[in-house]
């Protein structure tokens, strides 16, 4: 699945952070943790922190700094409403593309047959 689900990923790992953050806010590694533990295993840390760093820059999330044990505070994102309108057109506009590639899955899978 290698080249083909990374390609894939990137038009949807943005709904899929979302998602993740309307569940619980979380800082970074969290979020990349949770992912990991939904079955994302090769999704690389960086690209979620660059991910973040747009959609805080777009608004869909607010960010506050909590004191940490180790280093410097972190930022810790929640899902604000407008992320949340951003997230259920989201959902919707997924729903969309599944049910029309499960359809044409199916009909690949199962030919109507001729002459019926």
């Amino acid at each position: 699945m290698g080249k083909q689900m990374t390609e894939m990923l990137k038009g949807t790992l943005e709904g899929i952070v979302l998602a993740t953050l309307a569940v619980q806010p979380a800082y970074g590694y969290e979020i990349t943790a949770r992912l990991r533990e939904q079955g994302f295993s090769d999704i690389v840390e960086g690209t979620v922190y660059a991910l973040l760093v747009r959609v805080e820059q777009r608004g869909l999330v607010d960010v506050a700094k909590v004191p940490s044990e180790k280093g410097p505070p972190r930022k810790v994102y929640t899902l604000n409403a407008l992320g949340g309108e951003y997230l259920e057109e989201f959902w919707k506009t997924w729903s969309f593309l599944a049910e029309r590639i499960n359809a044409l899955h199916h009909h690949i899978e199962h030919p109507p047959e001729e002459g019926i």
